[in-house]
């Protein structure tokens, strides 16, 4: 993902700032919130009903 368009994207529950995870990009992730956002087919699923708590996403578990 393009940094720059990671910079204006934000986490749909807080309009907070969100980090990228994994490598290729797996999810995008909300510290604030401790969510995850997973990204399918390399679009992130920004949805709040999507999101995965923090503590139980790891790197390659993505549902397809």
């Amino acid at each position: 993902m393009q940094k720059e368009l990671l910079e204006i994207l934000a986490c749909p529950r807080c309009r907070g700032q969100l980090e990228a995870l994994g490598s290729p990009l797996e999810a995008l992730c909300c510290r604030a919130c401790a969510v995850v956002y997973p990204v399918r087919e390399g679009i992130p699923v920004m949805l709040v009903d999507e999101a995965l708590p923090l503590s139980t996403w790891r790197p390659g578990s993505n549902p397809a």
